[in-house]
């Protein structure tokens, strides 16, 4: 398919920040230190940020978040930062719920939402 292409072996930065990936998946609490150009409105990356400050283990309901960031009539457009958020493993949006603590939308799906926190949770034990 490729006649010239070439094996090329692995570049040690990129095997390095896939044992980064890999180990913020697998361990509690590890947070990912990639450079990452992550882009959206000022308000998205309040939320972002919001987002990032909320522990492993643990939820938030979207008025908490909004409250959080000093906009508690903003309960819609926080979701909707959620919502826009593309990197799931980085800012965990998947940590926010409904107030009645139940799962709500994810961009990825509810079911998937749900194994992110079910696995946290077992980590905290």
């Amino acid at each position: 398919l490729f006649p010239a292409a070439r094996h090329e072996p692995a570049d040690a930065l990129f095997q390095q920040r896939v044992r980064q990936v890999v180990a913020a998946i697998n361990t509690r609490d590890v947070l990912l230190s990639l450079p990452l150009d992550i882009q959206g409105t000022a308000f998205q990356q309040q939320v972002w940020q919001a987002l990032c400050a909320i522990p492993c283990g643990e939820t938030v309901s979207y008025q908490q978040l909004a409250a959080t960031i000093g906009k508690p009539t903003a309960v819609r457009a926080v979701a909707s930062a959620c919502g826009a958020n593309k990197l799931a493993m980085v800012i965990p949006c998947h940590r926010v719920v409904r107030r009645d603590g139940a799962l709500s939308g994810y961009r990825w799906g509810v079911r998937r939402k749900a194994q992110l926190l079910k696995r946290e949770a077992q980590k905290e034990e």
